[in-house]
């Protein structure tokens, strides 16, 4: 029966995790450090230190991503899940682990998007619009050479 009781409460555990996701949830995220870096170069038409700027956002959070796995890993392991407190004090301390990783993802984003010119940001905003979600608010970057003027 204790088995039963354990197995009941560890389904509610995982439950509860799955639905407590906190106030990023209607921002409009590009999510920078999912891995589509290809298209998100190719619809942005990024310039050379924009790539630069991706990569290195991507490869930061891939280090912290690790680093909280691991975290959320040792919690699993070591942390008493006999009891419902033990088990809402583990989904306290795994929400807070699940709010650093969703919290540098936002940033990341809002890093990536302050590089973009005001073009790149516009379009930004359309697929926003499109997809019914809150922007990230920044102000875009003016690059004098990107693309040099139309000589007539």
């Amino acid at each position: 029966m204790n088995d039963i009781k354990r197995a009941k409460w560890s389904v509610w555990t995982i439950m509860l995790l799955l639905f407590t996701y906190g106030g990023y949830s209607q921002q409009c995220n590009l999510n920078v450090t999912g891995g589509n870096s290809v298209e998100i170069i190719e619809m942005f038409q990024l310039n050379a230190a924009q790539k630069a700027t991706l990569e290195t956002l991507s490869g930061d959070f891939e280090l912290l991503q690790k680093d909280v796995e691991d975290q959320i890993q040792k919690l699993f392991q070591d942390h008493p899940q006999s009891t419902q407190e033990e088990l809402t004090t583990l989904s306290a301390k795994y929400k807070m682990l699940q709010q650093k990783m969703v919290k540098a993802s936002w940033e990341a984003d809002k890093s990536f998007l302050q590089g973009l010119n005001p073009k790149q940001y516009q379009l930004y905003l359309n697929l926003c619009t499109e997809a019914i979600l809150e922007p990230i608010t920044v102000t875009p970057v003016i690059y004098t050479d990107s693309i040099p003027p139309k000589k007539e």
